[in-house]
């Protein structure tokens, strides 16, 4: 008589889990390659909108359009970034159109943040204390979206904390884009070039000014892309009960920094 076959014990969750679902790591990148761009195309939508019904000049749209298409072709060409273009003074328009794009993407990361804590921790305690939940957040919550762990945390222990992931994910995939520079960086470029064709470049300095200038116009452009994560880490800490404002900044590829500021922080 044949005998029963048992049910396996390692089923996996996907099986009897009927919310569970698996999605390649790959899509989170993706994903923040085509966010920035998307935000200064609606941001440019609504704009002329706002001036078809004004009946004003269209220079704003126009030059939101622009960013819109500078971000999609950079991204396309390496996951490089798109912000409010090359040198000089930010003007008005630019300035609220960067704030535009900013609130738009990090309100998506927040929404973003406040649903994978309530994933992530409904069959877990949660923590409870400020400094806990910050170490929560660079261990397990920074492993499931990026793949590894914070590399620093620092704290002055009055609120405030500074998170510095070395190489952190999204940014490990963008390309420096020689095209675009401010006045003063073009002009240490040129002189570089002009140096190592004149007399050589025994010591390499010429060639570390021109790699400064990349280095420079790349940084610019990548911070729009910090937006969306920042609204992440922020949501997150909403959904661990810490109201806090998170600030991101890069200072050298691929490197990111998260300045977290907890309600009532004292410097």
């Amino acid at each position: 008589m044949a005998q029963p076959v048992q049910a396996p014990t390692d089923t996996p969750t996907s099986y009897i889990d009927p919310t569970f679902s698996l999605l390649n790591s790959t899509c989170l990148d993706l994903l923040l390659i085509e966010l920035v761009p998307m935000a200064y195309r609606i941001t440019a939508d609504l704009a002329a909108r706002e001036e078809e019904w004004t009946g004003t000049s269209t220079t704003k749209a126009n030059r939101l359009s622009s960013h819109s298409n500078d971000a999609s072709s950079t991204a396309a060409a390496g996951g490089g970034a798109g912000t409010t273009g090359g040198g000089g003074t930010l003007t008005v328009d630019e300035e609220e159109s960067r704030e535009a794009v900013f609130h738009r993407l990090e309100s998506l990361g927040y929404r973003v943040g406040l649903g994978v804590v309530e994933r992530f921790s409904r069959d877990t305690p949660r923590p409870t204390t400020p400094l806990d939940c910050i170490k929560f957040l660079c261990k397990d919550l920074w492993t499931l979206l990026f793949r590894k762990q914070i590399d620093n945390l620092k704290t002055n222990h009055r609120g405030i904390y500074v998170l510095t992931d070395n190489t952190f994910k999204p940014l490990t995939r963008m390309s420096f884009d020689t095209k675009k520079y401010t006045p003063e960086v073009q002009v240490r470029i040129n002189e570089a070039a002009e140096r190592m064709l004149r007399e050589g470049d025994a010591d390499g300095n010429g060639i570390n000014e021109m790699g400064l200038g990349r280095e420079a116009n790349s940084i610019g452009r990548v911070q729009p892309f910090l937006y969306f994560p920042a609204g992440v880490v922020r949501g997150c800490l909403e959904g661990l009960g810490i109201r806090a404002s998170v600030q991101a900044e890069c200072s050298a590829l691929p490197s990111a920094t998260f300045q977290i500021r907890t309600a009532g922080a004292k410097n």
